[in-house]
């Protein structure tokens, strides 16, 4: 059996940094075979962002004087889907919270223009998502007991791969591998249950 950080749901710790991988049936269509990261837990519940849902709209659509720039948003969540996030590498430039090493949560979105702007930045450095994940004191806790999530501790290495270099159609399945050769069988089942 393959060493992993995968996490038993008993055991689970949600702290900043933590993929929750939905499990394969996950009926919610805001989540259906989402991953998350976690950004924040605590006292006040839990933040965290969809990593492989993208929308329509380019930066342009939203900071008119990047139109210029090729960005893609992505849906970070169904909580306050008209406010903007980032998640990034470039703290020197924009700041942000520390997810891990390397790895920033929000910033100065006027820095971000100017980067952007002045080429020192690009998609390869800077996820942009519209909305977030939400969940009230215990109510993830409750809902990784239930099975709906896999927790992962990605180490820095794969995080960057996931967000930075990784295609969002492959996302869930690169971290169901993630989780070790034993979760393999998950990759080929069928959306729904009754297909199977």
């Amino acid at each position: 059996m393959d060493v992993v950080n995968f996490e038993r749901p008993e055991n689970a710790t949600l702290f900043s940094g933590r993929l929750l991988i939905a499990e394969p049936f996950l009926n919610d269509p805001n989540f259906f075979r989402s991953v998350i990261l976690l950004c924040e837990s605590g006292n006040e519940g839990s933040v965290g962002f969809v990593l492989n849902h993208a929308t329509n709209l380019k930066l342009g659509d939203l900071l008119p004087a990047l139109s210029s720039t090729d960005f893609t948003i992505y849906q970070g969540g169904s909580v306050q889907p008209d406010t903007l996030h980032m998640i990034h590498k470039k703290s020197t430039l924009f700041g942000g919270s520390k997810i891990l090493e390397n790895i920033f949560w929000g910033g100065s979105y006027q820095a971000l223009q100017e980067a952007l702007l002045a080429q020192q930045c690009n998609s390869s450095d800077v996820r942009l998502l519209v909305g977030y994940s939400g969940w009230k004191k215990g109510q993830l806790e409750t809902e990784v007991l239930q099975g709906h999530w896999m927790v992962y501790a990605p180490t820095e290495a794969e995080l960057q791969e996931l967000l930075f270099q990784t295609d969002i159609l492959d996302i869930w399945k690169k971290s169901i591998q993630m989780l070790g050769t034993q979760f393999n069988y998950m990759l080929n089942l069928p959306p729904s249950p009754q297909l199977n």
